[in-house]
């Protein structure tokens, strides 16, 4: 089997896998390119394997007048950019010892051996320059069923790095068939390696959290996570029953998925600190969980905080409550969106000033919007006139 792809054919990639070549070394494309491309979706790393050393790979890259970056050379890995294009270039190896997140390495000529130290059957799929796929440990069967499945003993391949658990859900969740079930020993394991997450890093775990938020449907995935015990052991307190509403609720309206969204939906405590949350997510978060708690109704949400988050709040609340959307949900949104308060401080100056023109304003804002954004400046003015 061959792949094509615009990638594979650029002159950047030609001109890094010609490098290594003319070097006498092997150039093979490995992992998310080209299963990727086997998929027919879109690739954004490109990742080469091959059995020249790091000092080689660097040797026949200035040889070829490329950029040589020496990003990992304790791993193998050299970094080549061709036209502002970064190539991972890593020699083939095989793991000497791991402590459940790292791993000691040796260099190897053999790509059986760089094939088996890796995670999934379909991320150890191999692509010559030409196209030609090499398959070393059964993925190409595994990625065209749909069916995600740990190289070896998924005991053994979790033990050597406990991020793969959380992997294992993300990439479930992306490339898996959902009608096939999950890989009972995988889950199995899973389970069993619970304690070894306390291994891994919250940045880690965030954003494996974040990726696997942003699936088209997460929901089975994030149910086994619930299931297995992985889901409380990362976010205290989360539950998975809302997702699936909320993701047909997303659906039903077009909304594309959100991260922030999704984790609003499972609760928990401690997010910020479990995932390392940026300043920005921690805020967007605190919003949509206090937005769903307040009474506020789609066309003020829109109007205190626009369309996005107004849509955001509601189908929350929808998910949460197990309810449709209202049908004019957008239409409202819509309407408090785009609604201006016609009143400002200057029209009620010099008459009021200080605390008492904020709460003038804010009394005379809470009418308008009682109104339905119907009274005119001049109708509230009037008030002002009247008092």
């Amino acid at each position: 089997m061959r792949i094509s792809a615009d990638w594979l054919t650029a002159p950047a990639s030609r001109a890094v896998c010609a490098a290594l070549n003319d070097a006498g070394h092997e150039a093979l494309f490995v992992g998310g390119c080209v299963r990727n491309a086997l998929l027919g979706v879109p690739v954004s790393d490109l990742d080469i394997a091959t059995d020249a050393r790091p000092q080689q790979t660097i040797a026949a890259l200035d040889a070829a007048g490329l950029k040589a970056i020496p990003t990992g050379l304790d791993h193998g890995t050299v970094t080549a950019v061709v036209d502002g294009k970064p190539f991972e270039i890593t020699t083939f190896r095989k793991d000497v010892d791991t402590d459940g997140r790292h791993a000691r390495v040796a260099f190897s000529h053999n790509l059986a051996d760089d094939a088996q130290r890796r995670d999934f059957t379909m991320n150890a799929l191999y692509a010559r320059p030409d196209g030609e796929v090499l398959d070393p440990v059964g993925g190409l069967d595994d990625l065209q069923a749909r069916r995600l499945r740990f190289i070896g003993s998924p005991d053994a391949r979790i033990a050597e790095d406990y991020l793969r658990i959380l992997r294992f859900f993300r990439f479930h969740a992306f490339y898996a068939d959902p009608a096939l079930g999950m890989d009972a020993d995988a889950l199995a394991a899973c389970a069993a390696g619970l304690d070894g997450l306390d291994r891994v890093s919250a940045e880690r775990i965030g954003q494996e959290m974040r990726k696997l938020l942003t699936a088209r449907e997460p929901s089975q995935s994030v149910a086994a996570m619930e299931q297995t015990g992985v889901l409380l052991r990362i976010l205290p307190g989360a539950a998975a029953k809302a997702l699936p509403v909320l993701v047909h609720l997303e659906q039903q309206v077009h909304a594309s998925p959100d991260a922030m969204r999704r984790l609003a939906s499972l609760g928990g405590e401690g997010a910020a600190e479990k995932l390392r949350l940026s300043k920005a997510e921690q805020k967007s978060l605190a919003l949509l969980r206090n937005g769903v708690a307040a009474p506020d109704s789609a066309v003020v949400l829109a109007y205190r905080h626009g369309t996005k988050v107004a849509l955001d709040i509601m189908l929350l609340r929808g998910a949460l409550m197990e309810m449709p959307l209202p049908d004019d949900v957008a239409a409202r949104i819509d309407h408090g969106a785009s609604a201006k308060f016609p009143v400002a401080a200057a029209d009620l100056m010099p008459d009021y000033t200080g605390a008492a023109l904020g709460a003038r304003l804010k009394d005379l804002e809470s009418r308008w919007i009682a109104s339905d954004f119907s009274l005119s400046r001049a109708d509230l003015l009037g008030d002002h006139d009247d008092d």
